[in-house]
């Protein structure tokens, strides 16, 4: 089996993403599996009836693999590395996950339209508009608001705005400074304030799932931004509605983070490429081999 890995970092950097291809691709030696790491930027993008069984990289022609694995955010760095993603899968690579499930994941507006139209539960959500109406906020989302960027990733970009004067301040900020900025306003659930789950679906089951918190004082959970995880043990309702989201968002490899609520839990966002870093160090898991093992069942059930 050979599989591709999509990634715009250099492999050897310090970042938690390089971390996790240079797992990748040791678990790939280890199971015999030929795995390589490909820069969107190395691709040569030729549409043609010709020829049908291989793409350009580096000016060269490749065979393609059996597998890509996106493992980069193709929304944020523009439009090049979707269309490497979109070319793949129409020359018949199969993809762990699609263009079209990850433009999904990448948008939240449309990831909650989904998630809403298939009855899953998800806070309250509205797109912004400038002059933002505050009144029309507080009557359907209130205060406190959770204020999140369109594409914001690892917890970036998401803000806890207490009142209406310090929204209106907030607002006022972006109007003059960044007013095409896309973001949505979304109804804060107290009772997760500071802590949420991450559950890691591979092709079809939850592989493990972890509670994080955020430190002392903070809002925002993720590991990346300085939260501390442990290893949780998810009851039928959480994994059902897991499964059901990466079901819904079509996602082979998906980290969907829940919230605590009053009764249960409600969904919190999707990600199409989650890091693991944090799970495996708390997780009696290993990511990248389950996600090869998922692969290599898809290729002997053909």
């Amino acid at each position: 089996m050979e599989v591709w890995i999509l990634f715009n970092e250099e492999i050897e950097g310090p970042s938690s993403e390089a971390f996790e291809i240079r797992r990748f691709l040791a678990e790939g030696r280890e199971m015999g599996i030929d795995v390589k790491v490909f820069n969107p930027e190395q691709f040569d993008l030729l549409v043609t009836e010709e020829d049908r069984e291989s793409v350009l990289i580096d000016g060269a022609l490749m065979s393609l693999p059996d597998f890509l694995l996106p493992r980069t955010y193709v929304i944020e760095t523009g439009y090049f590395p979707l269309a490497v993603i979109r070319q793949l899968e129409r020359l018949g690579v199969k993809i762990f996950n699609d263009s079209a499930a990850i433009e999904s994941v990448s948008d939240k507006l449309h990831t909650h339209q989904i998630l809403a139209e298939n009855g899953l539960p998800t806070p309250t959500t509205m797109l912004a508009k400038f002059p933002v109406d505050l009144d029309l906020v507080e009557n359907f989302i209130g205060f406190p608001v959770v204020v999140k960027t369109l594409l914001g990733v690892n917890g970036t970009g998401v803000f806890l705005i207490e009142n209406r004067d310090a929204f209106q301040d907030l607002m006022a900020l972006i109007g003059e400074t960044n007013p095409n900025i896309q973001i949505i306003f979304q109804k804060f659930v107290a009772k997760s304030k500071g802590r949420d789950l991450r559950l890691f679906v591979v092709d079809g089951e939850v592989i493990a799932a972890m509670e994080r918190r955020a430190r002392e004082g903070g809002f925002k959970a993720n590991y990346s931004q300085g939260g501390s995880v442990g290893r949780f043990e998810p009851d039928d309702k959480a994994i059902e509605l897991a499964l059901k989201t990466a079901e819904v968002l079509n996602l082979q490899v998906a980290g969907i983070d829940l919230l605590f609520a009053d009764d249960g839990y409600t969904i919190c966002e999707a990600n199409s490429f989650p890091g693991f870093k944090g799970l495996e160090s708390c997780c009696d898991v290993n990511v990248p081999r389950a996600i090869y093992e998922a692969m290599q069942r898809r290729l002997e059930a053909k």
